[in-house]
């Protein structure tokens, strides 16, 4: 089994570096992407509820304190797929994609007492477009065709992703504090071609290119309160540090002669750009009698006042530089739950959890001067335990999410989404008694 984790966790990592985007969004061509979600199995059954979750069987890698409460015989190791449905509407015109993606690979193990570490793979954004529209062209100088058109082609492709390793420590009893760090690295491409069907009229394409290699730091805290024998609060908190990437984004502007195929080649580099915000997270989970619990988050990040590389022509002369005015800041809530009648039982369905989340986002960009589309989306899981004679502690967690984007003006999108997540849970660090 050992040798089965270790082999899925290196297939992962080499999936995850060479994989497909695993988004098909036009909305992912504008600033770092389509962000993803960094909640595991059982998180995203709760619509990516976490921040006052601390359980012994499950890693919870968006607050870092939540090691702390690892099981110390257990090695937990967690690998999630998410296949998903995107209806995008436009004016009317519907169009359907499909993709699945290898989400993320997680594990953590207790390395002292009251000392957890975890480790893994996950996204930080994804890109992946590839749509066009033709129209006719009104104005045309006279060696054209009457009925000439022009086609503008967009696709772009990529991400970030980071490894971590982390770690959570519980101090005193019911406060824990813990920490990630992060490497985070990607691609980022994208690209746009405007073709027109007279042969007297360049084609002119515009190429943007950006590596990050950079690191993120995440901290995180959580306060256990006992109100009774059967129930409990607990607080959690989350921050991210933001700071810039040092990446140099180039933006290349290729001129092709359409009789002679000529091509003239303008390029532009911008340096130490992108940057990723600050983070703020808090929320409260009442745990009864480790049944139900039931939780609220709140997340904010600070987008606002970063900059980004956009190309800009004024008088005739282009540039490509930072400018203001890309961003707004990002602000998310979640409300969401678990109810399980308790593990102690032997039953099959009284040892299966049942989740369910709803969440509600506002967009960190903005498209042509207007805010980008506000998100709302819903959840629904389970956790099904797996029993057999070898293992009777790891956990298949299958959701099915909903998410929901529109803004006026802009294209809606409607996405069904089913994630997986199989947790295996060995008791590798107990000790036998022979006699």
């Amino acid at each position: 089994m050992k040798k089965i984790i270790a082999a899925v966790f290196l297939a992962g990592l080499t999936v995850q570096v060479s994989a497909q985007s695993g988004t098909n969004s036009p909305y992912s061509q504008y600033g770092l992407g389509a962000l993803a979600s960094q909640a595991t199995g059982f998180n995203r059954g709760m619509n990516g509820l976490a921040y006052g979750f601390h359980e012994h069987n499950q890693v919870n890698y968006m607050n870092p304190a939540s090691y702390a409460s690892v099981d110390s015989l257990s090695f937990i190791f967690d690998a999630g797929v998410s296949l998903q449905l995107t209806n995008f509407d436009e004016n009317g015109n519907k169009v359907n994609a499909h993709n699945a993606d290898i989400e993320y690979v997680a594990a953590s193990f207790r390395v002292f007492k009251h000392v957890g570490v975890s480790f893994g793979i996950l996204p930080y954004s994804n890109v992946g477009y590839n749509f066009s529209n033709t129209q006719n062209v009104n104005a045309f100088p006279s060696t054209s065709s009457p009925n000439a058109t022009y086609s503008n082609i967009y696709s772009g492709n990529g991400g970030l992703h980071m490894v971590y390793l982390g770690a959570g420590w519980e101090p005193f009893k019911g406060i824990a504090f813990g920490a990630n760090i992060s490497y985070l690295w990607g691609t980022l491409n994208r690209s746009s071609t405007n073709t027109y069907s007279d042969s007297y009229v360049n084609t002119l394409s515009k190429n943007y290119t950006a590596q990050v290699k950079s690191y993120k730091v995440d901290l995180g805290a959580q306060f256990t309160c006992p109100i009774n024998k059967k129930n409990e609060l607990t607080l959690g908190l989350a921050y991210s540090l933001g700071h810039n990437l040092g990446a140099e984004p180039e933006c290349s502007i290729i001129s092709t002669n359409s009789q002679t195929s000529v091509s003239d080649t303008t390029r532009y580099v911008v340096s130490k750009a992108f940057e990723i915000p600050q983070t703020f997270g808090v929320g409260l989970m009442w745990n009864h009698n480790n049944r139900l619990k039931f939780g609220v988050d709140y997340q904010m990040q600070k987008w606002v006042k970063i900059q980004y590389p956009q190309l800009i022509t004024i008088n005739g002369k282009t540039s490509y530089s930072l400018v203001d005015g890309q961003f707004t800041d990002r602000h998310k809530l979640t409300v969401g739950g678990d109810y399980c009648k308790g593990e102690r039982y032997r039953g099959f369905f009284s040892r299966m959890h049942y989740r369910g989340g709803v969440s509600y986002a506002t967009p960190y960009l903005r498209i042509n001067g207007q805010e980008g589309p506000r998100e709302l989306s819903a959840s629904f899981g389970v956790g099904i335990p797996i029993i057999n004679g070898y293992n009777n502690r790891s956990m298949l967690n299958i959701s099915a999410e909903w998410v929901n984007q529109k803004a006026v003006g802009l294209i809606k999108e409607n996405t069904f989404r089913i994630n997986v997540g199989l947790t295996f849970n060995e008791r590798w660090f107990a000790k036998f008694k022979v006699e």
